[in-house]
């Protein structure tokens, strides 16, 4: 009997062995199959990410500061609005410029549907009351400009339309915003803002670039690895909109 026992025990080792070494064959996988799978899986993930959740901007205009700098790049939520989520005053909006809709322009909301606002001597007023203020918004220009000769600081009272948003840009004298081409309907809207991911201040004394080309990519190299650090703007990296 102890034999019998002996004898299957070691069948059910070999068993096991047998199992094991199958099991072993059939999850190898090769190397450069791993990160293959993990980098395909990966580039999925982003392009689905950026056509249906987010997209990246690169900040080009002045019309925002300061709250957005020229050289900003940002993260825009594009699902912000879309499960029962009202844009509002005060969010940072991208979307299609009504007059070019192959333009993206970014600027913050002041009023919605059916709001009444006007603009007198610089100053924004929405339903009658003084509108908030953003904290990095600023007028740049003493001069006050009369309404019959431009619509930057006297704006007559304009009741925004239904489904349509009224929007402004922080550096109020240097924006062309719904002031002058009027309001943004709610269609146009691409996303809201949501938090700045990098920016970088431009060099004006960067090397130029021309023929023969060699001589400026060794400068461009040397003036990239001593200036780089200096001209990232490190306090905006991941601030919220």
């Amino acid at each position: 009997m102890d034999q019998d026992f002996l004898i299957q025990d070691l069948k059910q080792v070999e068993t096991q062995r047998e199992a094991r070494k199958v099991l072993q064959k059939r999850d190898y996988k090769p190397l450069w199959r791993e990160y293959l799978e993990t980098a395909i899986v990966a580039l999925v993930a982003a392009i689905l990410l950026r056509v249906f959740v987010v997209s990246a901007y690169r900040v080009n205009s002045m019309s925002m500061e300061d709250t957005l700098l020229v050289g900003d790049y940002i993260f825009v939520n594009k699902l912000a609005y879309e499960y029962g989520g009202q844009p509002k005053a005060g969010d940072i909006i991208v979307f299609k410029y009504p007059n070019n809709p192959t333009k993206d322009f970014i600027k913050r909301i002041v009023a919605g549907p059916g709001q009444i606002v006007q603009v007198a001597d610089k100053v924004l007023y929405v339903d009658g009351y003084v509108a908030s203020i953003p904290e990095d918004s600023k007028h740049i220009d003493r001069r006050i400009i009369p309404g019959d000769l431009s619509f930057r600081d006297n704006f007559e009272p304009y009741t925004v339309p239904p489904g349509e948003y009224f929007v402004m840009g922080d550096n109020r004298d240097d924006s062309r915003d719904s002031r002058f081409w009027g309001c943004v309907p709610e269609e146009n809207i691409k996303g809201k803002a949501v938090f700045i991911y990098w920016s970088w201040e431009s060099d004006p004394n960067a090397p130029g670039w021309g023929f023969p080309y060699v001589i400026d990519a060794v400068q461009w190299v040397g003036h990239f690895l001593i200036s780089f650090p200096t001209h990232i703007r490190w306090d905006r990296l991941g601030m919220a909109l």
